[in-house]
């Protein structure tokens, strides 16, 4: 097999594997979000947000892994290396905004560390 068919294979496939953690976390948080409303556990869409936001997190970071390998790997032309560039700020974008809705602070805050400033996240209180 050839070098860039075996990259490329490898790209799809962590493509794939992406795309079907995002899949898979949606269906998750749904069906936990269902069966919690059943049983009326507390709290219901504040955990349905932060397992679904893990979910789509995992599945960008493995989408921008894969943008990364097919394009550096296989093909890395100028016009293909900024396409990729695109992607990837887009994708941290999110990521970070994402990051910042499900944990309530910014990827490099350290976790617990209490600051001046109020809490980015609203809560739902019932």
């Amino acid at each position: 097999m050839e070098f860039g068919t075996v990259i490329e294979t490898i790209g799809g496939i962590i493509d794939f594997v992406g795309v079907l953690a995002i899949v898979v976390g949606v269906v998750y948080a749904s069906l936990d979000a269902g069966l919690r409303g059943l049983r009326r556990k507390s709290p219901i869409y504040e955990r349905f947000r932060r397992v679904l936001g893990r979910a789509i997190l995992l599945g960008l970071e493995l989408l921008v892994a894969a943008d990364i390998i097919k394009t550096v790997a296989v093909t890395p032309t100028l016009d293909s290396v900024l396409v990729l560039a695109i992607i990837v700020l887009i994708r941290t974008f999110l990521s970070w905004s994402l990051e910042l809705e499900v944990s309530g602070r910014w990827p490099w805050q350290k976790r617990g560390s209490t600051g001046d400033e109020p809490s980015l996240v609203q809560t739902d209180a019932g």
